[in-house]
């Protein structure tokens, strides 16, 4: 059987320039909205927001409760 060489397949003689990563987040132009378009949305339904805020909140805590209950 025909062993592979031991001469580097990629780069000069094995030596490989070294690569540079940046890692940059991404972002879109909807998400730099996005902050802005929650607060008018806010000013304008604040007080609905949270009322079924505390009601899914009390709901959950509710069901929780009578699953360990259960348990």
């Amino acid at each position: 059987m025909r062993e592979p060489s031991l001469l580097p397949v990629f780069g000069k003689l094995g030596v490989k320039p070294p690569a540079v990563i940046v890692a940059a987040p991404i972002t879109s132009k909807v998400m730099h909205k996005m902050p802005n378009r929650i607060r008018e949305a806010l000013s304008q339904h604040g007080g609905l927001a949270l009322k079924l805020s505390v009601l899914v909140w009390t709901i959950l805590v509710l069901v929780a409760v009578f699953f360990i209950s259960k348990a």
